[in-house]
């Protein structure tokens, strides 16, 4: 081995180099006590180890299946990146892979996120992990673990990127989407908080296109700046929809809609036998989307195709079980409201439209 005398060079080290673990070891131990507050039957939400471990008996179930599900954020990322506001965009993390869990009937168990970052920044990665932290309770998951990674060359200066795992367990019998979908049955949309976390290369776009800055007032949200409103976070419709699932209500399928918008995420949970006849008279645009449409000159067919234009989650049910799933939704907190119905399908794509949103 050669020693600093033969080489006539100083020895490198990782911190040199761009990594400082000590840094990395310390921010470990300043989120813990968010971490702690994740815990829940099953898990006790402590982390150090090399695995987490999950205990399906402490969590009550009997014969389970397991139901995973990653996402990540996409460009909405960069929008907490160049405003500096961080707290929200874990809540997003979370929501996007819970959401996908729910949709199986699946209640949500654990959670373990990656950061990955040119530099750790302390605070602001301490941000972010609170806010995974507020959207692992908001589910009623347990954050177990999850993985921090200093990369200086692959990302630049503050930028960060984050990746979340879910997984989620459901009772063999009451696994999504039912077998029994059939015409005439009902399709409820539950509104969303905002345009959650798909659509932000357009929005961003558009944003530059026009020139505003995020601190500017949001034209959509006048008491808000554009940042803090485009940033609103994810709605989590876990507890809601197992709620009224465990109500005895007759769900028979969720679809979570997501990048894609209607038009791609409904046919996922449809049989063949069957086509989404989607009244977009009745679906109740939030004024961000409005904005984006008229500010951008976005076709309607790109709308419902990138955004989702106001439904996050949809809600199919028997026709004579509608009003009563309704009803369990709006009671637990959800605004939900009927946008259309199943019909047969003998020939055609699994999903229609009539009427025209209400963007203008």
């Amino acid at each position: 081995m050669s020693s600093e005398r033969e080489s006539g060079r100083r020895p490198l080290t990782y911190a040199e180099a761009g990594v400082d673990v000590g840094r990395g070891n310390a921010f470990v131990e300043a989120v813990k006590p968010a971490i702690r507050s994740t815990a829940r039957p099953g898990a006790d939400a402590e982390i150090g180890g090399f695995g987490g471990i999950f205990d399906l008996k402490a969590a009550g179930f009997a014969d389970p299946l397991l139901v995973a599900a990653n996402d990540g954020v996409g460009t909405k990322v960069r929008v907490a990146v160049e405003t500096g506001r961080h707290d929200t965009i874990g809540i997003d993390l979370v929501a996007m892979c819970v959401n996908d869990l729910v949709v199986q009937g699946a209640e949500p168990l654990f959670f373990l996120d990656y950061y990955a970052a040119g530099r750790l920044e302390p605070d602001s990665a301490a941000t972010v992990v609170a806010g995974i932290a507020a959207g692992c309770r908001d589910a009623g998951c347990a954050l177990i673990g999850g993985e921090t990674a200093e990369m200086p060359g692959l990302y630049a200066g503050g930028d960060y990127d984050l990746a979340g795992f879910a997984v989620g367990a459901v009772e063999r019998g009451s696994l999504l989407p039912r077998s029994d979908l059939a015409p005439g049955d009902a399709v409820i949309g539950l509104a969303a908080s905002g345009v959650h976390s798909n659509g932000f290369s357009l929005v961003r776009r558009l944003v530059a296109d026009l020139g505003l800055g995020w601190d500017a007032a949001a034209p959509f949200a006048p008491k808000r700046t554009l940042g803090e409103a485009l940033l609103e976070p994810t709605r989590i419709y876990v507890r809601s929809v197992l709620s009224a699932i465990r109500a005895g209500q007759e769900v028979k399928a969720l679809a979570h809609i997501t990048g894609g918008g209607l038009v791609e995420n409904v046919p996922r949970v449809l049989p063949p036998s069957v086509r989404a006849e989607i009244d977009l008279g009745a679906i109740r645009p939030l004024p961000v989307f409005k904005w984006l449409a008229e500010a951008g000159g976005i076709a309607e067919e790109e709308m419902l195709r990138t955004f989702n234009c106001g439904v996050g989650m949809v809600v199919i049910a028997a026709p004579e079980a509608a009003e009563a799933v309704v009803a369990a939704l709006r009671g637990a907190g959800e605004s939900a409201y009927p946008i259309g119905r199943l019909i047969g399908r003998e020939s055609g794509g699994p999903i229609s439209f009539t009427g025209h949103l209400e963007t203008a």
